[in-house]
């Protein structure tokens, strides 16, 4: 076995809330708003309708970076769900079985539905066999149908559940090679490729789906170490910047310390991802908080409770969980604290000497949870020293948004002018510059009023050169 049973489980833990992201949605029904564009991550469409709609892809393109040697063995799981149409025929009518839009049997309402079914692929491969050539692997899934028989209270069946599925044809190609250098780090390559063709060219999404591979990602073991593709060593970052990722991106999987475990997901994800222990079980939303969506779903009413069963299996095994949740494990679900630092303790002012691109603070000595006892802490009259230059309230600055910012619209405020309003300190001891875009007076005047600004380190913004008297005019 390449990967530890205990880590591959840690990591299939992950790889499951990542499969069901977004599977259905609270309040979990058919007829809820958001239930009815389905299925938003890692869709692979067959190539045919990339005509239709070029905004999907049909192919998504893992490389990430390995040290190990020619003698290594790879192991390779694509992973994704398959679309199930499930409709209800009603039984006993003149002209035989039809379907019907719902059925009521002895209380309990049975409607048509888009189920998934877990697929999973797995192939291995040797690095000394990749290195002479690529690997390339089928992935075929026969069309098919179940059935189910509904029955009432009496033992007769009264409709049926039909579940049809398309079959499905994709590749796995596997690629690796040694990238120059003293390391002798392994480029690995894999391609998850949606090769099936439909009998007809699907005319929208939904039809798509039906010939999708749906949430498709990987998971990768290997006999060697992992680069962190998030957070290389600086040697590898150069590397790692030449990666190219379509689709899906590669973090570290297992539980702190497993090097030789990868998880490819069309989530973005942090290294060594977790499911968070205090979770009670799958509420299909894995970024949302478990507490708010379990407290939404308990005060649901018994006829939105009963629709949601009637939309779909796993939403009525969620209910039969959460209505059974015993006061303990709904309180262990809050107030659950990570990563908390102490606080940082009083700092010594310092000079107000920075060089150039540095800056420094005045810190306030009193301490932080009594804001009150030092007179000095003023945003209207604080300041920072930016370089050579003071920044204060109304000082004019250009706005450098930094690369740590995730809001792609801070993007569209770079190279842009403001106005400082003030300097503030948080309880760490941090500066942060309130600014207003100049770009818009009668906007920023609406911002001012309600106290709305946008908020800046001092290593994000440029001051601009103090003219002749204007300091003392701020002062």
């Amino acid at each position: 076995m390449i990967v530890q049973p205990g880590h591959l489980a840690h990591a299939r833990e992950v790889a499951d809330a990542v499969l069901y992201e977004g599977y259905l949605l609270y309040p979990y029904r058919r007829s809820a708003q958001k239930n009815q564009a389905r299925f938003q991550f890692g869709v692979l469409v067959p190539p045919a309708y990339l005509d239709a709609d070029p905004h999907e892809r049909a192919a998504t393109r893992t490389e990430c970076l390995l040290e190990c040697t020619d003698e290594a063995t790879i192991w390779i799981a694509a992973r994704f769900l398959h679309l199930r149409r499930r409709t209800v025929q009603q039984l006993g009518g003149p002209d035989g079985p039809r379907e019907v839009d719902s059925l009521l049997v002895d209380g309990t309402w049975h409607t048509p539905w888009d189920e998934a079914a877990d697929r999973e692929h797995e192939v291995t491969v040797t690095v000394a066999g990749l290195l002479r050539e690529d690997a390339e692997f089928a992935v075929h899934t026969d069309a098919g149908q179940e059935t189910e028989d509904i029955t009432d209270a009496g033992g007769a069946v009264a409709g049926r559940l039909v579940h049809r599925w398309e079959p499905l044809d994709a590749t796995i190609t596997v690629h690796a090679e040694r990238l120059p250098g003293p390391y002798g780090v392994l480029l690995l390559r894999v391609t998850v490729a949606n090769q099936t063709v439909p009998p007809r060219p699907p005319g929208g999404r939904a039809d798509a789906l039906r010939h999708a591979l749906i949430s498709a990602h990987t998971m990768i073991g290997a006999d060697g170490t992992f680069l962190s593709m998030t957070d290389p060593p600086e040697w590898a970052s150069q590397m790692v910047a030449g990666c190219s990722n379509t689709g899906t991106w590669p973090v570290l999987a297992g539980p702190e310390g497993c090097g030789n475990l990868m998880m490819s997901s069309p989530i973005i994800l942090y290294d060594h991802p977790q499911v968070a222990p205090e979770s009670a079980g799958d509420l299909f939303d894995a970024t949302e908080i478990d507490e708010i969506l379990t407290l939404r779903t308990l005060a649901m009413t018994d006829e939105e409770k009963a629709e949601a069963r009637s939309t779909d299996p796993r939403a009525a095994g969620l209910l039969d969980r959460l209505d059974g949740l015993p006061p303990e494990m709904l309180e262990k679900m809050h107030g659950a604290i990570r990563y908390l630092a102490p606080a940082a303790g009083p700092v010594p002012r310092q000079p107000e000497v920075a060089g150039p691109g540095e800056y420094t603070v005045p810190q306030p000595s009193a301490p932080w949870w009594d804001p009150g006892a030092d007179a000095s802490v003023s945003p209207e009259t604080d300041h920072v020293m930016v370089g050579s230059v003071r920044v204060a309230k109304g000082s004019r600055v250009t706005m450098r948004p930094g690369s740590r910012r995730a809001d792609a619209q801070d993007l569209f405020l770079a190279g842009r002018e403001a106005l400082v309003e003030a300097v503030l300190f948080d309880v760490d001891g941090q500066v942060h510059l309130a600014v207003t875009p100049d770009a818009d007076p009668l906007l920023a005047d609406l911002q001012r009023s309600h106290g709305r600004f946008l908020y800046f380190s001092p290593d994000e913004i440029e001051p601009h050169p103090v003219k002749q008297g204007a300091e003392e005019e701020t002062q």
